[in-house]
């Protein structure tokens, strides 16, 4: 190996990108971003989509960074999102409009629509996966219910970094992580559901081919090349759903063992809680309690529960600062940690959080409903938000724990929740276990190991957290506050219950 060689990690969020470099010199790994720019849906009409010209260009601006900061010692490029949303190519590979947002409200009433065709308990033996309305079946299913031309006309189902791939070098496949959100993913197979798609009536020819994690796509097309100022690059899939590459860089120890001692939290706009297993667990208790089954990297699965993350806080200084505040995310966090504890306490998971206009009035009427006194300021608010947070990641826990028959000794809290120091201290307290924070980049660190693992640098996940432990500080929480924790999960509404 060269003595240093650079991955290029691009790692879409719902609310931001970044372009990032990661440095590995055979013995560290150093992460130094290059780009950040903003994402979010944007209003078209009475529908949400993302601006994905928009993307495209912020990642090519990135890229051209890149070139002019480590020019030849670029080794290769990968692209990681958050799931199911897609994009649909017609047959002379026109992108057939810009992406719907996963938060449209098209997909309203969808579940109940799609089990008048094909009963729940079939979904669920089919994809292991949870019901969220979101996923791509109940989208899909929703652009076929209206007529819609885009679907008549597609001949491609791209999701979001598989069109990014597409973009970067002119292959067109699928990978599987993401492919395992979409409700049509056959989690045993690692294959599309033939049956549900053609029982769904959906278009099977759009479903194309998938690929593991790892997988070399090909390289960079010439005129993207010419554009940025970079070689003619080797483009490789990642895990590319963000959740599947922050679980590569989450810093546990590789055992091997069927049932870890450790799970990941990875904390932002949403929270994903759980596990790393080798192979599906599809039961009636993890129907139940709607937990999900997702494609891990290199055969592994990912048991989780996804729920809703700090997007409730997002959303409360969002109207804040429309609103005439100045709210920087640190004078929050002081204010909610000089708010009084466990006063009133929410469910993020409520539909009325899903989009709400304004926020912090949605979180006062749950509050209000409940019988709970309603926060009455903006540290009580965030207080509220992040300490409901921490309760329903105690639930989760409880019922991880129960499906894996193993207690689980240590959470590793990974991604940008790990900045929040009160959030990882009420997730410590709230679960009564250790709390590990870090690293805060996991998605584009383990982004980055599986371009390393592809191009021949690293020998398996393994040796990368091993890598990552020695790379980056992770720092330590331990469980307080016990006793008022059990008051307050005894005096939760019934409203916060598992679903």
């Amino acid at each position: 190996m060269a003595s240093q060689r650079v991955y290029l990690g691009i790692d879409l969020g719902a609310s931001g990108g970044r372009v990032l470099a990661g440095k590995y010199d055979g013995e560290r790994l150093a992460l130094r971003e290059i780009h950040r720019f903003p994402n979010g849906p944007v209003r078209i009409g009475n529908r949400l989509h993302w601006d994905f010209p928009g993307l495209w260009r912020e990642v090519q601006d990135g890229l051209r960074l890149a070139a002019q900061r480590y020019g030849d010692r670029i080794a290769s490029v990968g692209v990681d999102s958050w799931g199911v949303d897609y994009g649909l190519l017609s047959a002379d590979d026109e992108l057939l409009g810009n992406p719907y947002h996963y938060r449209d409200g098209r997909t309203r009433g969808g579940l109940e629509r799609a089990f008048a065709t094909v009963s729940r308990d079939e979904i669920f033996a089919a994809t292991g996966l949870q019901f969220m309305e979101l996923n791509t079946l109940y989208q899909l299913l929703a652009a076929r219910d209206s007529g819609s031309p885009l679907l008549a006309s597609a001949q491609t189902l791209l999701l979001i970094p598989d069109l990014m791939h597409w973009l970067l070098c002119g292959v067109k496949a699928v990978e599987a992580t993401n492919a395992s959100t979409t409700q049509l993913f056959d989690p045993i197979e690692r294959g599309w559901s033939r049956d549900l798609i053609s029982r769904f009536g959906l278009p099977d020819t759009m479903f194309g081919r998938i690929v593991e994690g790892g997988t070399r796509l090909g390289t960079l097309l010439p005129w993207v090349a010419e554009q940025t100022g970079l070689d003619r690059l080797p483009v490789i899939a990642p895990g590319t759903h963000d959740t599947a590459s922050a679980v590569v860089a989450a810093p546990g120890e590789t055992t091997g063992d069927p049932a870890p001692s450790w799970c990941y939290l990875n904390c932002g706009t949403w929270s994903l809680m759980g596990v790393e297993v080798p192979r599906p667990i599809i039961n009636d208790q993890v129907a139940q309690w709607n937990f999900t089954n997702e494609a891990g990297v290199f055969g592994t699965t990912r048991l989780l529960k996804n729920v809703t993350g700090l997007w409730l806080a997002q959303e409360c200084r969002r109207v804040w600062n429309q609103s005439g505040g100045d709210y920087g995310w640190d004078e929050l966090a002081r204010l909610a940690s000089e708010a009084p504890p466990l006063v009133s306490l929410v469910n993020p998971d409520d539909p009325r959080f899903g989009a709400p206009t304004d926020m912090p009035a949605a979180i006062a009427e749950f509050c209000r409903e409940t019988g709970q006194p309603a926060p009455a300021s903006p540290g009580a608010t965030i207080r509220c938000a992040l300490e409901s947070m921490a309760l329903r990641s105690s639930q989760v826990l409880v019922c991880l724990e129960q499906l894996i028959g193993r207690r689980i000794e240590t959470i590793q809290l990974i991604g940008g929740g790990v900045q929040n120091e009160l959030l990882c201290q009420l997730t410590a307290d709230a679960c009564g276990r250790t709390v590990l924070a870090g690293p805060v980049e996991a998605t584009a660190l383990g982004n980055i190991i599986v371009q390393a693992i592809a191009m021949g640098d690293l020998a398996g996940v393994a040796e990368g957290r091993a890598l990552v432990r020695s790379s980056f500080a992770m720092k330590r929480y331990e469980p307080r506050d016990a006793e008022r924790w059990r008051e307050a999960r005894d005096r939760a509404p019934a409203e916060m219950g598992i679903s």
